[in-house]
């Protein structure tokens, strides 16, 4: 059982805002209002490593007309900051760019020298990596050897040495003041198409183009949706680029492919928030990536007319559907292995770290399996898969309080053999090896976890902001809490806890609990609704719960009214 921790204040309320709401910020540490000012002028002026030499370098690939290939990944932060560098180089008036992202089946990850290969077909003059190539150090060779320059742009943490390239811009880079680590790979983008437009505007690029520089407040909403897909911790900063995207989308300025996969996903554009990037909008652009080809979703991004981003958009919500079954026949055996495993053990613990593999699993869904058997095991999980050529991939998903891609690094220094390549963030990494070497790398891993978990056994722990009084469940809070986000990794939304008796529940659609509930200290009736609830979640009317539930707006035949999202019950002793 889950321990539920109440955040305190860590300073004091902020004036003037909803009691709510200052409460919240003051759990997170808000201790001035500007911090909460979503302002263009509140974002960090570029000052990245080798922001210079990137930015004298694509100035001159557009001075000589090269042609510039921007090579991206295969995810959702990948295609977004594909799409951002295409769109925004064509509106500098570059007509020679284009772009190539790796299918995740037959390359991998970042630009290897087999990407290379393909990538000169196209005869390019520079490449510009997007969300990768701080680890591509042959690649980058590769290119080298074939005339072609490199510039890196990628936030993942890199190794001791850097590629070979013309400019690695990363904030990540140890050498790196920049004040946000936290930066999306389309966050690097963006700063670095920003410190290029004030290079061409101070050199007369637009006067001699016979065009205005554009402002690149106009591509934020492809900043916003990459920087919650990916989930980055929400500083102010990040905060900055994503409110503004938001903004922009809903005011009805978002460019025709987001709008339409909001459409695809039944948003309305107008109430866009974080959740609806990261849960509706994500998933349907991450399919393409998963299940076939990324190119796919960045031609969504990068559509001109809405009739071709809703064609677009509906090809990736079918695929998204795919992904759903596939993931949850997956979901199904991975249950099944993990009770062999208990089974095994001859007890209910789970090993420190869980590695699991099926040879009918598929590597295009394995992240997001990982992530689900970590939210129920709560332990570390790696989700193994077939890559072919006798390899395994892998796709790794931590818990708070343990670095993910350390794990690995501590595996790799003891074990230098076992693992081919491995790369990541704290929370979630890849890696690849041979088939042979699974057992002795799981061996090796659980090893590593216990170490670095000092041989404690993870426990789960749900925050939340306390509790709310009946009066203070109302539509005004749920508004005022919208209303201050974004909320996000790093920043959560509020969650809140309190016990209540069910008055009644009925399934809806294929998982989702819906409840009517009455505060066991206070009147009044809610509507409460678990997504994807388990059976066990099921609750007899009379019964006495506790919930930890976030604040929701309900729009249904035009009424408003306010919603608990359960993210958590637990059946309590009905005596009292």
């Amino acid at each position: 059982m889950p321990r539920i921790r109440r955040r305190e204040p860590r300073v004091e309320p902020l004036p003037g805002l909803h009691p709510v709401v200052a409460r919240v910020m003051a759990a997170r540490g808000i201790t001035d209002a500007a911090e909460l000012d979503p302002s263009l002028a509140g974002l960090l002026p570029p000052g990245l490593v080798d922001l210079e030499p990137a930015v004298e370098r694509l100035a001159s690939a557009l001075a000589a007309g090269e042609r510039i290939l921007v090579v991206g990944d295969f995810d959702a932060d990948g295609a977004t900051s594909t799409a951002l560098a295409v769109r925004v180089l064509r509106a500098f008036g570059h007509a020679h760019v284009d772009y190539l992202v790796p299918n995740r089946f037959e390359y991998g990850y970042g630009l290897t020298p087999e990407l290379v290969e393909l990538a000169a077909t196209r005869e390019p003059g520079l490449i510009v990596t997007v969300d990768n190539g701080v680890s591509s150090h042959e690649g980058v060779t590769a290119a080298a050897a074939r005339g072609i320059d490199t510039l890196v742009t990628d936030h993942h943490l890199p190794g001791t040495d850097l590629p070979a390239a013309v400019a690695v811009v990363n904030p990540n880079r140890a050498d790196c003041d920049f004040p946000s680590k936290a930066l999306a790979g389309v966050g690097v983008v963006f700063y670095l198409l920003v410190a290029l437009r004030a290079h061409l505007d101070a050199d007369g690029w637009f006067a001699r183009q016979g065009r205005a520089a554009p402002s690149l407040a106009e591509f934020l909403d492809l900043v916003a949706l990459g920087t919650v897909a990916d989930l980055v911790p929400l500083d102010r900063n990040n905060r900055i680029l994503v409110e503004q995207g938001l903004r922009r989308i809903r005011a009805g300025r978002a460019c025709a492919g987001i709008r339409a996969l909001l459409q695809a996903a039944k948003r309305e554009p107008a109430r866009t928030c974080s959740g609806d990037l990261g849960f509706a909008v994500a998933p349907r652009l991450n399919a393409a990536g998963r299940l076939a080809d990324m190119a796919l979703g960045i031609e969504t991004l990068l559509a001109e007319t809405p009739d071709a981003a809703a064609l677009a958009a509906d090809r990736l919500d079918a695929l998204n559907r795919e992904r759903r079954d596939i993931e949850a026949e997956m979901r199904e055996q991975a249950d099944a292995e993990l009770e062999r495993l208990r089974a095994a053990l001859d007890t209910e613990a789970l090993p420190a770290g869980v590695a699991l593999h099926d040879a009918r699993w598929h590597q295009g869904v394995i992240g997001i399996l990982a992530g689900r058997v970590r939210e129920a095991i709560h332990r570390p999980t790696i989700i193994f898969a077939d890559a072919g050529g006798g390899y395994l991939k892998g796709s790794a998903r931590s818990i708070p309080g343990l670095h993910m891609r350390d794990v690995l690094a501590h595996v790799d220094t003891r074990h230098p053999e076992l693992i081919t390549r491995f790369g990541g963030h704290a929370m979630a990494a890849g890696l690849t090896l041979p088939v042979e070497h699974l057992e002795s790398f799981r061996e090796a891993y659980q090893e590593s976890v216990h170490e670095m978990l000092d041989g404690s056994t993870p426990t789960r722990e749900i925050f939340t902001d306390g509790a709310l009084d009946a009066a203070s469940i109302n539509l005004e809070t749920a508004e005022a809490l919208r209303a201050a986000g974004p909320w996000g990794a790093g920043f959560p939304e509020p969650a809140f806890d309190g016990t209540f008796r069910v008055n009644e529940f009925r399934t809806v659609g294929e998982h989702h609990l819906k409840l009517s509930v009455t505060p066991e200290a206070g009147r009044g009736r809610f509507d409460a609704i678990a997504f994807r609830a388990d059976a066990a979640l099921r609750r007899d009317p009379g019964e006495r719960v506790q919930l930890v539930y976030r604040l929701d707006v309900n729009e249904y035949r035009g009424r408003r009214s306010v919603q608990l999202v359960v993210e958590h019950i637990e059946r309590l002793d009905n005596a009292g």
